[in-house]
């Protein structure tokens, strides 16, 4: 999948330099003699600018490289493209095509060269979670498509600015993980992901074009173009990524995935989520247990440094830092214990909706889906079903019941008659009576709404 560049955003004031020796990139050699190898040996033939694209490292760097491999014979020049010896076009030996092999047998990974796991230390510190500067009405401009009270405002500001956890609880319906996501929609600027990062001579992708949407920077006087201010095209620049997860998640998927035919590893949730917010959707509700969940990131929580393993057996740090956000419709003291909530720094309620906010929320929803809105069906809602039936108002509901009303206003036709019946009908259809009674006759509910 090839991510598609976002809106232009402001330039980071720093960026990181693109490595123009084997030493700064922070690169063993014979990792990246592997990797020209492997690009040549799929590409049948290529010029040594084509690898350059590839595995994101200049010619400065892989000149040495392709001297070993002239030298060795394991590569031969077959003519030039242009000028220079970048454009020199490279046809792979047999000598060179068996010792690729080998390398596969190792490793199938392909493309951009990795970032050392120091140097991937020091970025996700520069671009920390915890240094967010935003203005006091961020939120509110992220949250503005929301029907959000001032009070919900005023908790969710200092903890969002915190970089710590967060635990949203209440009923279920009231929007808790459409908050979480325009949450992360509202902090503002751009990180550096890698493409994938090494540890003791394995591979690790890192970027995910499911979780980061790629950006493109702009300058004061117009759009940043591609060869403007160049950074090291090993890294990425996205918008603060949102990593989604709910009842599937198990603790094995908080450990590097690595695929025994590939050879290489996919990075965990947590860490494709670093710099921005990990959603944990429907705390409580997961295949593992929240105790056994929490347990697990004890340490990540107080220290924002997680541990991985790879096959190997090496035990490696790596930063541990995005806003992670538990969102859940249970009770809180029924999953965990004190000492695990106190770990938690935040823990704010998402409510149900006042009268007024139910109203905003089914006129905007009528607006959006062409209807009129009409006073009278709120009456009749409030009336009937969170009054005599007391059922109790969620946010989710005027989406909901707008949604019945106008498939049942297009199946009749649409007369003004109508409209009142497929009030009567959506709620006779939404509302589940329990224990099951049998409710009154439609044409009653109907003089009700006139």
């Amino acid at each position: 999948m090839k991510a598609r560049p976002a809106a232009h955003v402001k330039r980071p004031a720093e960026v990181p330099v693109p490595p123009m020796s084997m030493e700064e990139a922070g690169l063993r050699r014979e990792l990246v003699l592997e990797l020209v190898m492997k690009t040549i040996y799929f590409a049948g033939e290529c010029t040594a600018q084509d690898v350059s694209r590839t595995v994101k490292l200049s010619y400065s760097v892989l000149e040495e490289v392709f001297g070993f491999l002239r030298t060795e014979k394991f590569v031969e020049v077959k003519g030039v493209d242009g000028v220079g010896k970048t454009n020199f076009r490279y046809l792979m030996t047999e000598a060179g095509r068996a010792r690729t092999r080998e390398h596969l047998e190792r490793s199938q990974y392909v493309g951009p060269a990795p970032v050392s796991l120091a140097d991937y230390t020091r970025w996700v510190r520069k671009q920390s979670v915890l240094d967010l500067e935003q203005d006091p009405e961020f939120l509110r401009r992220g949250l503005g498509h929301l029907v959000v009270s001032d009070r919900l405002l005023e908790a969710l500001g200092p903890a969002v600015l915190s970089g710590r956890s967060i635990f949203l609880y209440g009923p279920a319906g009231n929007g808790k993980t459409v908050i979480a996501e325009a949450i992360a929609a509202s902090m503002q600027g751009a990180i550096f992901v890698p493409h994938a990062i090494e540890v003791d001579g394995q591979v690790i992708r890192v970027y995910d074009p499911n979780s980061h949407t790629t950006v493109a920077f702009e300058r004061a006087d117009e759009p940043w173009r591609a060869g403007d201010d160049p950074f090291d095209p090993r890294w990425v620049p996205t918008r603060r990524p949102v990593v989604l997860t709910g009842g599937e998640l198990t603790l094995p998927m908080l450990d590097l995935q690595f695929n025994p035919i590939s050879r290489f590893y996919e990075a965990p949730f947590q860490v494709k989520a670093n710099g921005g917010v990990f959603l944990v959707d429907d705390f409580g509700r997961q295949l593992v247990k929240p105790h056994d969940l929490l347990n697990r990131w004890i340490v990540p929580l107080e220290k924002r440094e997680d541990y991985l393993t790879l096959h190997t057996g090496k035990k490696f740090a790596i930063p541990f830092d995005s806003l992670i956000i538990f969102s859940t419709n249970l009770n809180p003291w029924e999953l965990v214990d004190e000492a695990f909530l106190r770990r938690i720094r935040y823990k704010i309620p998402v409510e149900n909706p006042t009268r007024e906010q139910f109203e905003v929320l089914f006129r905007r929803t009528c607006e959006a889906r062409g209807m009129e809105y009409r006073a009278a069906a709120v009456e009749f809602i409030y009336g009937e079903y969170y009054g005599k039936r007391g059922f109790v108002p969620r946010f989710c509901h005027p989406r909901d019941l707008v949604d019945h009303i106008s498939d049942t206003y297009r199946y009749h036709g649409g007369t003004d008659t109508l409209y009142h019946k497929a009030v009567v009908q959506a709620c006779e259809h939404y509302f589940l009576e329990s224990p099951f009674e049998p409710a009154p006759a439609g044409g009653e509910r109907a003089a009700s709404l006139r």
